[in-house]
């Protein structure tokens, strides 16, 4: 039995809390998921799961087996990562996580970029609009747009995010466009779930206007609300690597261009400072150089179709 493997099987069954879909993130049979953790319960000599038609749970042995699972094979990833280093080749795997939109729209062509000129490593993006537990789930490196990363984190600022009051044409043409933030409270405005849901702060200066908004469309993915305003539903706020292309095509407006929404900041977290891989520490380096400046790549066209829209 390979016990390295049967532990890393182990804790993605105790994580998913289910066989198919550990062996669906292992590329893993459902018989052979069962196979590794019953070979490990042999091995140790103790029942690690309670098994029932519905979900898996822990035993109190497989808690405690978990936790020494989940340290010998963060152990394994730094032997490799120390042997990585030693011959200067980028190699072995990265697991990256990152908000939906934010990785459809901008992270997937540059991990494209990156592993283009690394073609020995590998690369798995989580993508999802939950803060996932970097250490539990075995991130080596999380993307987050925030003002208040966790402080637990080790972290480093690419850039800026900036967001625009978007609208389409079709919608503007039967509602008009706001001419000042408080004319947002007369129109529909597609909001986020959790986030700003009923107001929306925007500053020109040292000036500072709050809009109380409201719709009768809310989301939690910034994705959904641009395909809402794209088809006439509102006016959405959205962060400009997503807004930028269809503002630049004429299929959304920039609407007061003056006024600047709450800038956010884009920033790659990882768990230690402690033996950084090779790979991880190149990838960091790559994002800043490809996204840091002033401005984001994706900025530049955006403030010039803002200005003249």
């Amino acid at each position: 039995m390979d016990r390295l493997t049967a532990m890393q099987v182990f804790a993605e069954v105790a994580q998913l809390g289910n066989f198919t879909a550990a062996g669906d993130k292992l590329d893993m049979s459902r018989p052979m998921v069962t196979r590794y953790v019953e070979e490990l319960e042999q091995w140790l000599g103790v029942r690690l799961l309670q098994r029932s038609t519905r979900k898996v749970t822990l035993t109190d042995a497989g808690l405690a087996c978990l936790a020494r699972c989940r340290q010998m094979l963060e152990l394994a990833d730094e032997v490799r990562a120390d042997a990585s280093q030693r011959d200067g080749q980028v190699r072995g795997l990265l697991r990256v996580a990152a908000s939906t939109s934010f990785g459809l729209a901008v992270l997937g062509d540059a991990v494209a970029e990156f592993s283009e000129r690394h073609p020995q490593l590998r690369v798995d993006l989580q993508l999802g609009d939950r803060a996932v537990n970097l250490i539990e789930e075995r991130i080596d490196l999380a993307i987050r747009i925030t003002n208040e990363p966790d402080p637990g984190l080790v972290g480093r600022r690419l850039c800026d995010c900036r967001s625009l009051l978007v609208a389409s044409p079709a919608y503007l043409a039967r509602h008009g466009a706001p001419a000042a933030p408080e004319d947002l409270e007369r129109h529909r405005c597609l909001s986020y779930s959790n986030f700003g849901r009923s107001e929306w702060k925007l500053t020109r200066g040292g000036e500072e206007r709050r809009a109380r908004v409201a719709g009768n469309i809310s989301a939690n993915e910034a994705s959904a609300l641009l395909s809402a305003a794209i088809a006439g539903a509102g006016v959405a706020m959205q962060p400009s690597y997503l807004a930028a292309p269809h503002v630049s095509r004429g299929e959304l407006v920039a609407l007061l261009p003056d006024w600047q929404p709450m800038v956010l900041g884009i920033h790659a977290l990882y768990p230690s400072r402690r033996l950084v891989p090779l790979a991880l520490r190149s990838l960091l380096d790559f994002l800043v150089d490809r996204f840091g400046g002033p401005l984001a790549p994706w900025d530049i066209p955006t403030a010039l179709a803002g200005r003249t829209a």
